[in-house]
């Protein structure tokens, strides 16, 4: 699966980072990886296993090492490491741009850029931006919501009633991530996160009265930027030949970017409440991962000895 790259203005943009020197054109500078690195082993010389793609954080213990050095060997040590092609070095606490490193940065025409922040505290928050930002990613024709507090992504085939059960889900006080394409994103090994494409954020299609803004409509408490992906529901229309789980035993999952993610299929018909049952799924789901499961508690009273009894 490809990894994404976010431009280094973004990253400015989002940290509020000050540019104490450019070379020009940010916009293109592109991040490609999400590891951060303090290169304090590479600015005594050791550069065996360095990632030259890695944004340089420079922090206290770094900006110190720089102290004690003399002029010609501070500018030796910055050189060595701007050499590498560094897509940027980013100086914490906000601490005073050496002249040296100046020098050095104009001369390779690598930016220097500059926050408040703790290192440690800026690193972590850094890190996981980049995680989400370049995390590999699919955009899928569905709606995503939060039932109370679990990330719902529905499912199904076009006209089945994905949007006009999103409406509903909302206006029972539940809140809308994504209609009709949600982006997600694999974060980690176990989670996936949702969010829409930001041109349709907040924005629902139902047949017959068209763009609905849900924000405007409904107040901000019913909508959310992004949300994991806890559960996915398929709905599909009722298909008479075909045998659906009526007590909910058999666990079904759903593989989205090699991740396996509970799921649930409910057959579409006249006359279903397709939010109530959306939200009784979240519900139950919810219920199952602290430990009770009515389908096998009911099989438990029907056979106490075992099924195979």
């Amino acid at each position: 699966m490809p990894y994404s790259s976010v431009f280094l203005s973004e990253i400015i943009k989002s940290f509020n980072l000050e540019v104490v020197y450019s070379p020009g054109e940010l916009e293109k500078i592109r991040i490609h990886v999400a590891d951060v690195t303090r290169p304090g082993l590479q600015l005594a010389g050791y550069y065996d296993h360095f990632g030259p793609d890695r944004i340089q954080l420079i922090g206290n213990m770094e900006h110190a090492y720089l102290e004690k050095l003399s002029s010609e060997s501070r500018r030796k040590r910055l050189l060595s490491l701007f050499e590498k092609n560094i897509p940027c070095l980013i100086l914490t606490r906000d601490h005073e741009a050496h002249k040296e490193l100046l020098s050095v940065a104009k001369k390779t025409k690598i930016p220097v850029l500059r926050t408040h922040m703790a290192t440690s505290e800026f690193m972590s928050s850094l890190v996981k931006y980049l995680n989400v930002e370049l995390a590999p990613r699919i955009s899928m024709h569905g709606v995503l919501v939060e039932v109370n507090g679990e990330g719902i992504l529905i499912l199904g085939e076009s006209g089945v009633g994905k949007s006009e059960t999103a409406l509903e889900i909302v206006k029972r006080g539940h809140r809308l991530i994504a209609d009709d394409q949600v982006e997600i994103r694999r974060v980690s090994e176990t989670t996936l996160l949702g969010r829409a494409p930001e041109i349709i954020r907040h924005l629902i299609e139902i047949r017959g009265i068209g763009i609905l803004d849900v924000k405007e409509l409904y107040g901000v408490s019913s909508v959310k930027p992004q949300e994991n992906i806890d559960f996915v529901i398929n709905l599909e229309l009722w298909d008479e030949k075909k045998t659906y789980d009526r007590l909910g035993i058999v666990d079904e999952t759903t593989d989205i970017l090699g991740i396996p993610v509970p799921s649930l299929t409910i057959p579409v018909g006249p006359g279903r409440n397709l939010a109530i049952i959306v939200e009784a799924a979240a519900i139950n789901y919810r219920v199952k991962k602290m430990g009770y499961n009515a389908a096998k508690d009911l099989v438990g009273r029907v056979f106490p000895g075992g099924i195979n009894t």
